[in-house]
């Protein structure tokens, strides 16, 4: 458990820096309030949810800490996790470059919401992950997953994907960039592709799960898609 502990404090340690690397950086200046506002943000949503499921169900933190595209076993997934892993990055260097060269600012209270749609983001992961503690980072049927139709997964097929709608429209925002916004062209077609090559998959190795899409109609957004 201890052992658990460290790895889950050096992956948000390391996941903030990173950021902070990618963010300051390209702005060439630490006088950016709105990246600091996101970190907060950011660093005080991750850790409340690692410590949150560290201490109540360590099994599904070891699952979510297995990320990436190396880490996912089908071909597809590897090349879908690098399209959304070059998306995401974008999301983060070009508001810092738009700081740097002024290209597109937002007004602040824009940034202020913003971060108030990344914490809804970490918010719904977190109802997720409380109605599903099988949801792992990669495409994967662990033994004894069942079906979950209830809760959020009563509307929508992928409310972990539906939870990061918000974090992706405002990490942008937050970081104070209209143009931040053109890397959601990269994002949200690797997200749309996860999904569906997801369902094709638990389709064939979830028993239960073809009944359940038939239930729920909807992927992503209710009455839309």
């Amino acid at each position: 458990m201890r052992d658990l502990h460290i790895r889950a404090f050096r992956s948000v340690v390391l996941t903030v820096l990173s950021l902070a690397a990618l963010l300051f950086v390209p702005a060439w200046t630490f006088e950016y309030w709105q990246a600091w506002a996101y970190m907060a943000v950011f660093l005080a949503m991750t850790s409340w949810i690692t410590v949150y499921f560290v201490v109540n169900d360590p099994a599904l933190i070891e699952r979510r800490m297995n990320a990436g595209p190396q880490a996912e076993k089908e071909s597809s997934q590897k090349t879908i996790m690098s399209f959304a892993m070059i998306g995401f990055i974008g999301l983060i260097v070009v508001p810092a470059l738009d700081r740097h060269f002024g290209w597109s600012p937002v007004a602040p209270a824009v940034s202020v919401i913003g971060d108030a749609l990344v914490a809804l983001g970490f918010l719904l992961f977190f109802c997720v992950l409380r109605q599903n503690r099988y949801a792992a980072s990669t495409i994967e049927v662990a033994a004894g997953q069942t079906v979950i139709s209830t809760g959020l997964y009563g509307i929508v097929r992928h409310p972990m994907y539906a939870g990061a709608l918000p974090l992706l429209i405002g990490t942008p925002l937050a970081l104070g960039s209209w143009w931040g916004l053109g890397a959601l062209a990269v994002i949200a077609p690797a997200v749309v592709w996860r999904l569906l090559d997801e369902e094709k998959f638990l389709a064939k190795n979830l028993p239960g799960y073809v009944a359940y899409c038939a239930e729920v109609r909807w992927h992503l957004i209710p009455w839309i898609f």
